[in-house]
């Protein structure tokens, strides 16, 4: 048996330390983050119970990294590999073969690289996953939306980052208009011509998220920002939005304010087994994240290697994952919404909502 461990994070410090110290919802955020700094990181938890479909076992744990996506951006990098690489000391004292960067972990610094010169074992992102997900997710959404992917408009916020470029190759093939957002036009710009060698219709780009957002009929969003970027007035009725990005892209106000509008999360996917994280990090039972997904995937699969890291995720890369979830059992598990599953009853309500909502303003127009 290959085993394997994966790094996580407070993404919201309040409440995800809170899981482990319940005190700290009491205390100033400021007050959490000055404790969590002096903290070191340590085994959250041992994950048990994950069986592939091929017979394979394999358990791991989640190795606690006591730092906000605030504190990695704001801290010293030396100080955040140092607390990252501990992580993966304490995965090689256990005897993990391989470890997974979990949420900001993978976006820090050079996306895992200068982590994995520092151990002894195999690193991953997950990213790969994480696209093949976000990508599957996007689709079955516009599907249970009535959107024709050949004739929308697919946005990718966040498209020169490494999740967000691939996406935005792997959708340029399908879909009738695809814009690219992001902060740099110098970098998007590059990009686009790349793509519209493949692309089936036009490929455009903007620096204008407020602008140009509210035309797009499906929208992946992949941004590695610390606060949302993607408000109510930004999305037209009946979008779809994918969300991968953790902390998320889209503020909570969209589940408030849009009931027109359908908000995923990417990257939600069913564990084969009867697997026990002994932890909860929000989640249904048995289901994890992609990035999650990917590091088990490998250690099933006996690919005891650094397969995801850098800023670039290939194509390649993204099938043979999918490959591999089907040969081991790891599904897409339905839908998630702003931390809570969605029905396919409230699914519905959504597009009819959205179906109102388009008819009165046809006829106000009329």
């Amino acid at each position: 048996m290959h085993r394997f461990a994966f790094v996580i994070h407070p993404i919201d410090v309040k409440r995800d330390a809170a899981r482990k110290y319940p005190i700290a919802r009491y205390l100033p955020e400021r007050w959490v983050e000055s404790l969590l700094k002096r903290k070191e990181p340590m085994v959250v938890s041992r994950i048990t119970g994950v069986r592939s479909l091929t017979g394979a076992q394999t358990e791991g744990w989640f190795i606690g990294c006591p730092l906000s996506p605030r504190m990695m951006l704001s801290l010293p990098l030396d100080f955040v590999y140092q607390k990252i690489v501990r992580c993966g000391q304490i995965a090689q004292e256990l005897g993990a073969e391989i470890i997974g960067l979990g949420a900001f972990t993978s976006v820090v610094g050079d996306g895992g690289i200068t982590i994995a010169r520092h151990l002894n074992i195999a690193v991953t992102t997950g990213n790969s996953y994480t696209v093949a997900t976000a990508i599957e997710g996007a689709i079955r959404g516009a599907e249970l939306m009535g959107i024709q992917m050949s004739e929308a408009t697919v946005a990718v916020v966040g498209a020169t980052g490494s999740i967000g470029r691939t996406c935005a190759e792997a959708l340029a093939p399908l879909t009738a208009r695809l814009l690219l957002l992001g902060r740099e036009g110098g970098r998007l710009e590059p990009l686009a011509e790349a793509l519209r060698k493949r692309a089936r219709g036009e490929v455009k780009v903007s620096t204008e998220l407020a602008r140009d957002l509210p035309d797009a009929d499906v929208v992946i969003t992949v941004t590695s920002a610390v606060d949302a970027v993607i408000y109510p007035q930004h999305l037209k009725p009946g979008a779809v939005v994918c969300d991968v990005a953790r902390p998320r892209d889209v503020s909570v106000r969209v589940a408030r304010e849009r009931d027109d509008v359908l908000v995923i999360e990417g990257g939600v996917v069913a564990v084969p087994g009867e697997v026990d994280f002994g932890f909860d990090f929000g989640f249904p039972p048995r289901t994890a994240y992609a990035c999650m997904s990917e590091t088990m995937m490998l250690a099933l699969e006996g690919r005891i290697e650094s397969f995801t890291l850098g800023k670039e995720v290939s194509l390649q890369q993204v099938e043979t994952m999918q490959q591999l979830a089907q040969k081991h059992g790891f599904r897409l598990a339905g839908f998630r919404s702003f931390e809570r599953a969605l029905t396919e009853e409230e699914i519905a309500r959504v597009r009819e909502n959205a179906a109102r909502k388009r008819s009165r303003a046809y006829s106000v127009v009329g």
